[in-house]
């Protein structure tokens, strides 16, 4: 686990010297100076329910709290200290821009790439830094040699942008893309293996594999699917969309030759920047985007040849990076299940019309859950909690199933929670339209 100091640094001391909103850092830094201290010492469910230790983690955000954000598996907000260091460095690259762009913010990309690369274990030479998940998947599946009649798998639960990304190459290249249904919720990995086993055949090329389902939370057995590809001499495209920085893991336990993830997300990093692995002997294999020069086709770079571009976010996931080991992995993925536990628990005890989409077993599950009230429609009950409670959550219409999607994250506190489920078993008990 990182120094205390470290993480108090995060928390409490900008990057770049630039005004603060006014709290007070010393108490901060003394109020968790004599909780974290021992952390190390602590198992991870035990500090995920310190509360005056997430008290003070919930001091580092600058957010609104005039309403209830409970959709931040879309986009969170980042700490203080990051927006700090984006700030200063969008600033610094204004005053002389194509020399400060250039020639003094590009080489610091690297030092992101390398906090990335220690998180997810691999080499750096192997983590391109992008603009969201979305772009470093994108570039795996239009980046592979496909021919017509070639067939890719997917279940029906993967990120609808992804789905659309292979039905262009249907229209364009004559490729196949064949989708699939999984239980909702699912505790059997092998069932998941099966169901994409059973359809891979002679033409089969790729699998599509979602390591966190993003309509629910369920977690997908990653390992034994790329197993599963290697097998067969597929490949197996990995969207880590809400995995990385939400769950505690590495590289090696999931066995992947390519992983792709939004850094706005769980890392807590700047709007606009995501990472794409691709293992070292796997990267000729895949085509850039973007046109690169045939000297840099074994070269991870080649990834980030998208033309003129700010370099300010990039630099600022080093310091998301540092609040995020700061904390450490195991407990911020306590907590997450621990506030989704306390929402979900109490409403599934308030009333037998409440179901959850979501498995509260931590082998299938973390901070992201997906709830609905039979007897009213979500979206209604969305609306409802936003104009009259100001509560901000996603509806999730989907074939198999639907209901709200809820993702409270660190700086949410157990008195939002408490809010949310008292408009939720208000609304069971008289109506959305009313309560």
């Amino acid at each position: 686990m990182p120094t205390r100091r470290a993480f108090l640094g995060s928390l409490s001391w900008p990057a770049v010297s630039l005004a603060l909103p006014a709290f007070d850092p010393n108490g901060m830094m003394r109020a968790l100076a004599a909780i974290a201290g021992d952390a190390g010492s602590r198992p991870p469910e035990e500090i995920a329910r310190d509360e005056a230790f997430w008290f003070e983690v919930r001091q580092a955000f600058d957010v609104d709290r005039s309403m209830i954000n409970l959709n931040n598996g879309g986009v969170c907000p980042s700490p203080r200290a990051v927006m700090t260091a984006l700030h200063a460095n969008l600033d610094a690259a204004n005053a002389l821009p194509a020399y400060v762009m250039w020639q003094l913010q590009e080489p610091r990309r690297e030092t992101a790439r390398q906090g990335l690369a220690r998180l997810l274990g691999c080499d750096p030479e192997e983590v391109a830094i992008t603009r969201n998940a979305s772009e470093s998947l994108e570039t795996v599946q239009l980046g592979l040699d496909l021919k017509r009649g070639d067939e890719v798998l997917a279940t029906t639960q993967d990120y609808p942008r992804m789905l659309t990304t292979f039905r262009q190459r249907e229209r364009r290249e004559g490729i196949v893309l064949e989708t699939f249904p999984i239980p909702v919720p699912c505790e059997d990995p092998a069932e998941i293996v099966r169901r994409y086993e059973e359809r891979i055949g002679p033409n089969t090329r790729a699998i599509l594999v979602s390591h966190v389902i993003n309509l629910t939370g369920q977690i997908l057995p990653v390992r034994e699917l790329c197993a599963l590809a290697a097998r067969r001499g597929i490949a197996a495209i990995v969207d880590g969309a809400h995995a990385f920085a939400h769950l505690a893991f590495t590289r090696d336990e999931l066995g992947c030759d390519n992983y792709s993830a939004s850094l706005h997300k769980w890392l807590l990093a700047p709007i606009g920047t995501g990472l794409l692995y691709v293992k070292r002997e796997r990267i000729r294999d895949v085509w850039p985007l973007m046109a690169a020069p045939a000297e840099m086709d074994a070269n991870i770079r080649k990834f980030e040849e998208i033309g003129t571009h700010p370099a300010a976010p990039a630099l600022a996931i080093a310091d998301a990076l540092a609040f995020h080991d700061g904390i450490g992995p195991k407990v911020k993925q306590a907590r997450l299940r621990y506030l989704r536990d306390t929402w979900a628990k109490r409403l599934l005890a308030a009333s037998d019309r409440v179901r959850l989409h979501t498995s509260l077993n931590p082998a299938f599950s973390s901070g992201l859950g997906c709830v609905q009230v039979e007897g009213i429609e979500t979206a209604a009950l969305g609306e409802h909690l936003w104009t009259k409670h100001r509560i901000f959550t996603v509806a999730i219409k989907h074939d198999a199933f639907e209901g709200l999607r809820i993702s409270p994250n660190l700086y949410t506190s157990l008195d939002e929670l408490d809010r949310f489920g008292d408009a939720v078993e208000a609304a069971i008990r008289t109506g959305a339209a009313s309560a």
